[in-house]
């Protein structure tokens, strides 16, 4: 069975993965390369939180 998270175009891992460190630096979690599973929920809902908020501003700023 396929993972539902995996990502399809092997080129934008490392875009998401930025994107994920960046977002984290946002909300003062500490990422580090691989494995993360010791965050608490908070800080990972943080992090997707506020990757879920940049994603919309983005899509906000390409509709005008």
């Amino acid at each position: 069975m396929k993972s539902s998270n995996s990502i399809n175009v092997p080129e934008s891992r490392q875009a998401m993965d930025k994107f994920k460190m960046e977002a984290a630096s946002e909300v003062g979690v500490s990422l580090k390369d691989g494995y993360n599973g010791d965050l608490t929920s908070r800080e990972a809902g943080s992090v997707g939180g506020q990757m879920v908020k940049k994603m919309i501003e983005a899509y906000e700023r390409n509709m005008k």
